[in-house]
């Protein structure tokens, strides 16, 4: 069978891309990666350093400078990936309510997507992967042979956020939950550089009535037709 050399799914906070992503790699033996773990890493490391998330020069110079490595989950605690800085594995601690809250405001200046984009295509060109995010098929890998675009409504994906946390045993909001992921969507679709939309050859599907088998069930019937 002949895949297509990457697969770029992109789509709103808690759309399923990660999930779907995740089983789709697994599925053809692709590497799966998340590129909103590197704009949420930036955003941890402005926190623990008491940065302000609005002064872009510093918030950009953590991005041009820090080393942000994803590697293959060496913990079973229900994580896809590990998430290290500095050498300093943050795979949940990126999953913080405070990050939650303003990785958009931080991914949406200019220099950090530009310092972070050069990184997610050198692993896009190596082939083989499937890449998840917000821009990948319009800014990172528009020459993706397959794009997906991943949608849902802002009370379907914060009800996902919302179980998601609660599972992992965190104390959650729905309310509040729902009010960030409002906003983070208005940031997300309006900011200057690289807004969260579907590039015009992508492939749309609606997630809200769909289980997490049949968007996978879709999406591997879109990799057949490379074949």
């Amino acid at each position: 069978m002949s895949l297509p050399a990457c697969i770029a799914i992109d789509g709103p906070a808690a759309s399923g891309k990660s999930t779907i992503g995740n089983q789709i790699a697994e599925k053809i033996g692709y590497l799966y990666f998340d590129t909103g773990v590197m704009y949420r890493a930036i955003t941890w490391m402005a926190w623990q350093r008491d940065a302000s998330y609005d002064d872009e020069a510093v918030v950009t110079g953590l991005a041009e400078s820090v080393l942000i490595d994803v590697r293959p989950p060496s913990v079973e605690d229900g994580r896809d990936y590990d998430v290290l800085v500095e050498g300093k594995d943050i795979t949940w601690e990126i999953r913080q309510p405070e990050v939650d809250a303003n990785v958009s405001v931080v991914s949406a200046y200019r220099g950090v997507r530009a310092a972070l984009t050069a990184q997610q295509r050198r692993i896009g060109q190596r082939g083989q992967v499937v890449m998840v995010g917000r821009d990948i098929g319009t800014v990172v890998l528009p020459e993706a042979e397959l794009k997906i675009y991943l949608d849902a409504s802002p009370e379907v994906r914060a009800r996902r956020r919302y179980e998601e946390r609660l599972e992992r045993g965190e104390e959650a909001d729905l309310e509040m939950i729902l009010e960030n992921m409002r906003r983070r969507d208005k940031i997300d679709s309006t900011r200057e550089v690289a807004p969260l939309r579907a590039a015009e050859d992508a492939v749309v599907i609606d997630t809200d009535d769909l289980t997490i088998e049949e968007v996978v069930a879709e999406i591997e019937r879109l990799i057949r037709q490379f074949e």
